[in-house]
């Protein structure tokens, strides 16, 4: 199958709150407005449908998949649109004490294309003050994916994977030009870090970069980054999302990935090696 020569893509920047049906609504309004504009790839961003403080309130209210009502909200969205959706993460529960972090692509018949748990979980006490303990209620994902789509293979991560650089080269490596982290970063790690990660990770692998962000200020006062970006091959960036709800479009030039690893074919130069302390 010939791809495309281009790839018309939207990302929805967004500041989920506590309830579930007003996100979906949310999302599935810019979603419409996005397809209209000619998007034929939209992606949400990681907390999708809910962003619960203190967890044990987002536990409580997690849905297991097959009654999750995200599913077939989205799945009939992309089919009535005629879209692929990328519903960046949901809290779906695996376990009475336990939830998975994970996206769902949804290819534009409606069908569900790939699943994704996020692998890296965001265990950590900020300078602020701020303390963050996904382990204590999310269930590590253990497998990459990479999905086959009209426009290529797509590989899946989800925002703290974005620093672990190992995971989307071994996505590039099977296929994927384009990678996506969709993602809810908080505010100093985003003022930071957030923009050089994503701009390293297109590098480091010469794909497009997807990266829908959360933005704003969430229930018990967490505070989220925004600034959602699609960036090149090449590192730059080609749309960027500011601190504030909305959308992001860009149109990728899908050759642009073979070109630039042709020029740094550093995704074939892999060696062995060993670690040496002296």
């Amino acid at each position: 199958m010939s791809l495309p020569d281009t790839l018309n893509v939207a990302l929805v920047q967004m500041t989920s709150g506590p309830d579930i049906d007003a996100n979906l609504k949310t999302a599935g309004d810019m979603i419409r407005v996005a397809a209209l504009d000619g998007a034929q790839f939209v992606q949400t961003p990681e907390n999708t449908c809910h962003m619960r403080f203190p967890a044990t309130e987002k536990l409580k209210s997690a849905k297991a998949e097959d009654e999750h009502p995200a599913l077939p909200y989205f799945s009939d969205i992309a089919r009535d649109l005629g879209v692929w959706i990328h519903v960046g993460s949901i809290a779906v529960k695996v376990a009475d004490d336990k939830m998975a972090n994970r996206g769902y692509i949804f290819a534009a018949n409606g069908d569900i294309a790939a699943r994704y748990d996020k692998i890296h979980l965001f265990d950590v006490d900020l300078p602020t003050g701020e303390t963050h303990r996904e382990s204590a209620h999310i269930v590590p994902g253990d497998k990459a994916v990479v999905v086959d789509t009209p426009f290529g293979k797509i590989g899946m991560g989800i925002c703290y994977d974005l620093r672990f650089a190992p995971l989307f080269r071994a996505l590039a490596q099977g296929g994927a030009r384009i990678l996506t982290v969709p993602a809810a970063f908080t505010v100093p790690t985003g003022l930071a870090h957030w923009e050089s990660l994503l701009r390293a990770r297109a590098i480091e692998t010469g794909s497009f970069v997807l990266a829908a962000a959360q933005c704003g200020t969430h229930e018990g006062g967490r505070m989220t980054y925004g600034h959602s970006l699609i960036v090149d091959p090449w590192g730059k960036v080609l749309a960027e999302g500011g601190d504030a709800p909305g959308l992001i479009t860009a149109t990728l030039n899908l050759a642009d990935s073979e070109k630039a690893r042709s020029a740094i074919p550093a995704l074939r130069h892999d060696r062995n090696f060993n670690l040496v302390s002296v």
